[in-house]
Order: structure tokens, then C-alpha cells, then sequence
């Protein structure tokens, strides 16, 4: 004869599981820490700044920044917080640049080494200026026209690559027989005249940030935000240009007779327009 054993059944309560996503975090944390430790582990909400729950835009801007140069500070910011290995920043009108990114186009070998061993996410970039053929190849003819992709500030591959030096001239050969790998975007002459005739301030609106500031520095025009990076402008023609690394962008200078009186940024659409003055 066969037994069936019955199990009783508690009537329904609350699983552990919903009772700890109905707790706040401090009766979560009361639960199982004395209150001494909940104290100690909450943050004052004065201190969380607006950008959380995403990574300190500062940060990220520093660790990418130092990226180009310095492997003692990258170590540090890196060790405190490996997220920061995979950072990236936009310098200026989507002009996007990665830590490993910055390493990969100064051939800072140990810098991107370093950034790789701690969960950087590997590129076509990092994988030329690091020398390793078998990847680029790859890349190459799986993806046929790839090496004519242009990395941060539109650096080319070819460039990463021979950044990399001795490690990576086979990678130099290979993509210099390949061919195209080395395609800047193309740009117009521009006189000095036309040059400084754009020169000036240009705002856009009532706030004190609502403006950009046009110059020449070592003979290369540059338009910065008010407290913003200087970003290098290239000439298209016809007083048009595109911002460094990001050849879409179009920022374009209206005359009135000789004088330049305003510029427009568009992409594509028309974004502003400023007013000179």
C-alpha cells in the first residue's frame, strides 16, 4: 500500500525576497548591520552628486585625459574604481574617445596593456598600435573598407599603428598594402584673411555660458564654449567647417558684405544660431 504524505502549506506571506525589496535601504541595512555600521555606510544625499548613478563625468575626463600620458595617475584612478577603465568622454560635438582609445593613438603600450588587463573593451585601434597582425587582418577581410574607419580626433589607422613602432611595423606594411587606411577627411584651403575674419565672440542666448569664442593659436582656428574644451575647426569651404574627429558637424559663418556677422552649428539639422558681438 502506498503512502502520500501531505506537506502543509503556511498561508501566503511575504517571501524573503519581497520583503527585502519593500525595505528602504536603511531598514535593509538595519536588519542585518548595527546602526552604528548603517551610518557609516550611507552616504549623505549632499554628497551624491546630480550625474549619479552614472560614473563622475570628471573622472571619466581625467582617466581619459591621463590615458595619453601618464601610467602612474591611470594606475590610481583605475585601482580605486575599475569601471574607469572602460571610460569614455565626448570632447566636443560627439567627437568620443575612449582611456583606451587615448593610449592606443600615443602608442602608450603600457598604458593600454594596463587598461586591457583591467577590462577595457579591445579595439581595431588598440589591436594596430599594439602590433598584432593576426587581429587587424582579420578585421580587414572580414570587413572589407574597415581601415579606412577613423578613430578619436579622425587619427587613422594606419597612424595608431605606426604609433606603435618597431612592435607594430608589420602592421604598418600590412595596411600601408592593404591601401586607404590613412584617409583623412578631405578639407579646403583657407586664406589668412578669411581666417582671422571669423575671429571673435559669437552668443546665442541670455546665459553666461550662451557663448563661443573663435581664435587662431599657432596659426590653427579653434572655436571653445565658455569653460568648455577648444575644439579645432577644419575648413571645408565657403567659410564652412567641421569640428576636429567629427567631419558630420557642420559650422558654418554668415556674411553680411565683408563683415561675418554670425555661425550656425548644424548636425544635420541646424542646432543654433549665433550672433557675433
Amino acid at each position: 500500500m502506498t503512502h502520500t504524505r501531505r506537506l502543509a502549506v503556511r498561508p501566503s506571506l511575504p517571501g524573503r525576497r519581497r520583503f527585502v525589496h519593500a525595505l528602504p535601504l536603511g531598514g535593509l541595512l538595519g536588519a542585518v548591520l548595527p546602526a552604528a555600521a548603517v551610518a557609516r555606510t550611507q552616504a549623505p544625499a549632499s554628497t551624491v552628486g546630480e550625474w549619479f548613478p552614472r560614473q563622475d563625468p570628471a573622472l571619466a575626463q581625467e582617466v581619459v585625459g591621463r590615458s595619453h600620458t601618464d601610467i602612474t595617475r591611470v594606475r590610481e584612478l583605475v585601482e580605486r574604481q575599475p569601471a574607469l577603465a572602460r571610460a569614455a568622454i565626448d570632447w566636443g560635438y560627439g567627437d568620443w574617445e575612449t582611456a583606451l582609445g587615448a593610449a592606443s593613438h600615443t602608442g602608450r603600450r603600457e598604458i593600454a596593456e594596463f587598461l586591457l588587463a583591467n577590462g577595457a573593451q579591445p579595439t581595431l585601434f588598440s589591436a594596430a598600435m599594439l602590433g598584432q597582425l593576426a587581429v587587424v587582418r582579420a578585421w580587414v577581410e572580414t570587413v572589407p573598407g574597415i581601415q579606412r574607419t577613423l578613430g578619436p580626433h579622425a587619427i587613422t589607422l594606419l597612424a595608431h599603428a605606426k604609433a606603435g613602432g618597431k612592435d607594430a611595423a608589420a602592421v604598418v606594411a600590412y595596411l600601408e598594402g592593404v591601401g586607404g587606411a590613412d584617409t583623412r577627411p578631405p578639407t579646403a584651403d583657407l586664406s589668412a584673411a578669411d581666417r582671422d575674419a571669423v575671429v571673435g565672440r559669437y552668443t546665442f542666448g541670455p546665459g553666461p555660458r550662451d557663448r563661443f569664442d573663435v581664435d587662431v593659436r599657432t596659426d590653427r582656428l579653434g572655436i571653445q564654449r565658455a569653460d568648455g574644451n577648444r575644439i579645432l575647426l577644419f575648413h571645408a569651404g565657403g567659410l564652412v567647417f567641421y569640428p576636429s574627429g567629427v567631419p558630420s558637424v557642420r559650422v558654418a559663418f554668415s556674411r553680411q558684405g565683408a563683415a561675418v556677422t554670425g555661425l550656425t552649428v548644424a548636425d544635420p539639422d541646424v542646432i543654433l544660431t549665433a550672433q557675433r558681438g
